[in-house]
């Protein structure tokens, strides 16, 4: 493949005073500390494992810590998470942000010369791994509760850094520096966000273990309440986000395997022009994308007396890949409420989410199809029966081909 991350070995240089010297030149005096960084000879591991492993971290042990030491309170319960379950959950969610900082080089890196800049590997990895440094340090104030607010306000400095030497390293010119930047923020957040979503979804199961979760075959399940996933599947997992990780970058940079957004007009065709009982008052569509990361939606509105829904397919693009992790672990949830549910499942190779208020006779129905295409039924109607037929009025066979 194209622009490969190099594989060599080796740490990064930091200078004086080591990495407490680096991180507080890179807070007190970026504009200065920027050049060496670029100056300096680094590689792929040298970069992950010297300065984004260590630091990347720190808000993981403090989410940890805070869950041991302050419990949360509810109406007077005092409720702490299991010590395993918060350990994995802490070990997968380090592991994610490093993973996450490797694509969002491969965005920086992908995106430098369509405004003017150089393609270079290292480079791109420097800015995502020390432009982040902010964040990961604050996020030691995530061991206070009261803190937690301040840490994320400080973790804003991220931008500023990225601002500073982002256009620096990529050798991308003044006049075309605010585009790239704003560019690369967005797409990067975007495709953060997508996986974070993920994370925090497996992630929110992570809280007890069954006795033989990690047993010798390597199987068993993580639940808590009505949630569990399979952890003899996490080889799956890893396997199908490696594969998501290289369709992701292959539609950054154009090349085989690249996915293209379908068009929204398409998807608008695959809404029906009347559902039982109910008028359709309206349906648009819209798409768009950069640097190859791209979506489209189509969205009608349904009405009958008081009540009305809305039923939308949207192609979240590659970024739909990264679902495949809740698929690949079986991941589910069943939560009961005081007047009605909250549940998702695979069924058929599809996740399928839904929720439903007896009180307000409202909720929703989605299935995800072939890790990619949301369909969505989400309102007021009688029952959720209702919204599954809606839904079931897309034909899901053909995103299936779609997807393909």
């Amino acid at each position: 493949m194209a622009s490969e991350f190099p594989k060599d070995i080796g740490q990064p240089p930091v200078g004086g005073g080591g990495m407490i010297g680096r991180v507080q030149r890179l807070m007190l005096k970026p504009k200065d500390e920027w050049p060496a960084i670029d100056a300096e000879p680094m590689t792929v591991q040298g970069i992950l494992m010297g300065w984004v492993a260590p630091l990347a971290a720190i808000g993981p042990v403090a989410h940890l810590i805070q869950g041991q030491v302050f419990p949360m309170n509810f109406f007077g319960v005092t409720w702490r998470p299991p010590l395993i379950g918060s350990i994995v959950t802490a070990i997968l969610a380090w592991a994610l942000t490093i993973g996450l900082t490797y694509v969002w080089a491969l965005i920086i890196d992908a995106l430098a010369p369509s405004f003017g800049g150089t393609k270079n590997p290292i480079s791109a990895l420097k800015v995502a791994a020390f432009s982040a440094t902010a964040g990961w340090i604050a996020a030691v104030l995530g061991i206070l509760p009261a803190l937690g607010i301040i840490g994320s306000l400080i973790g804003l400095y991220n931008i500023y850094l990225f601002w500073i030497g982002g256009p620096m390293l990529m050798k991308v010119p003044q006049d075309k520096a605010v585009g790239f930047v704003v560019v690369s923020i967005i797409v990067g957040v975007v495709a953060m966000v997508v996986a974070g979503i993920v994370a925090i979804a497996i992630g929110g199961a992570m809280f007890a273990m069954t006795p033989n979760a990690f047993g010798p075959g390597g199987g068993g399940t993580i639940s808590v309440g009505g949630t569990t996933l399979d952890t003899g599947k996490l080889t799956d997992a890893a396997t199908k986000m490696e594969a998501a990780s290289k369709s992701m970058e292959a539609s950054i940079k154009g090349g085989d395997g690249a996915v293209k957004a379908v068009d929204p007009g398409a998807l608008q065709n695959l809404l029906p022009a009347s559902i039982s009982g109910w008028n359709r008052t309206s349906v648009e569509n819209q798409g768009g994308g950069a640097a190859g990361i791209g979506g489209s939606n189509a969205r009608a509105e349904f009405q009958s007396g008081d009540q009305n829904f809305s039923l939308s397919v949207t192609d979240t693009g590659v970024l739909g890949n990264i679902a495949t992790l809740g698929g690949a672990i079986n991941a589910s949830s069943n939560k009961q409420t005081t007047t009605g549910y909250e549940k998702s499942e695979m069924q058929g190779g599809n996740m399928v989410s839904e929720k439903w208020d007896n009180q307000s006779k409202s909720g929703s129905y989605s299935v995800l199809v072939a890790s990619r295409f949301a369909v969505e039924a989400s309102g007021s109607a009688p029952s959720i029966d209702t919204l599954k037929s809606a839904v079931a009025a897309v034909d899901l066979g053909q995103l299936q081909s779609m997807a393909k």
